[in-house]
């Protein structure tokens, strides 16, 4: 693997951080995702591009985890899931926040490839700025709100859990 110092950016875009995604809850992996998220912020250059798609590339991975959650939680006798309506819900409200971030690119592109150095161009580049900063406060409202639906309180394991139907055995009889 190449050294970190002359590494390409997008040599590492599959590499995430935190790692340990999958090794995660549910609501565990939304707010490390989130956390990461605010940490590597959203400019209008090279590494803002980057990053964008980093977040794309977090929270989709993200969204097919929850998905498969849903369909792992349909299973029988599954436990340790938050129930499959919650995660169907969560994994939606994800979506959304993919489908921002990528809304968000366009904007991002024109202002990380355009000159800025005239009044004009600057003018030029307000709309845009615009709907970026939608864009990013949006997927933000719906990374919030996938997490959100992960709080709905949990019914009793029980509950959830179908229940364990007794296998019919010979009957032992004794003679009185």
């Amino acid at each position: 693997m190449a050294s970190p110092l002359n590494h390409i950016p997008g040599d590492y875009l599959h590499t995430h951080e935190p790692t340990d995604l999958d090794d995660m809850s549910p609501r565990q992996a939304v707010d490390a995702v989130t956390a990461d998220i605010r940490d590597h912020h959203i400019t209008v250059d090279g590494t803002g591009l980057f990053n964008a798609t980093r977040h794309v590339d977090l929270l989709c991975h993200l969204a097919a985890r929850m998905a498969a959650d849903v369909e792992y939680q349909l299973a029988p006798n599954i436990a340790d899931l938050p129930p499959a309506e919650t995660l169907g819900a969560s994994a939606g409200h994800l979506g959304r926040a993919i489908a921002h971030y990528t809304q968000a690119l366009a904007p991002l592109i024109i202002l990380t490839t355009t000159a800025q150095d005239t009044l004009q161009q600057k003018l030029d580049s307000l709309d845009h700025h615009s709907r970026l900063r939608i864009h990013l406060d949006d997927a933000g409202r719906a990374l919030a709100a996938a997490r959100t639906a992960l709080e709905v309180p949990r019914p009793p394991a029980a509950a959830s859990a179908p229940a364990a139907v007794p296998l019919h055995a010979p009957a032992v009889r004794r003679r009185a």
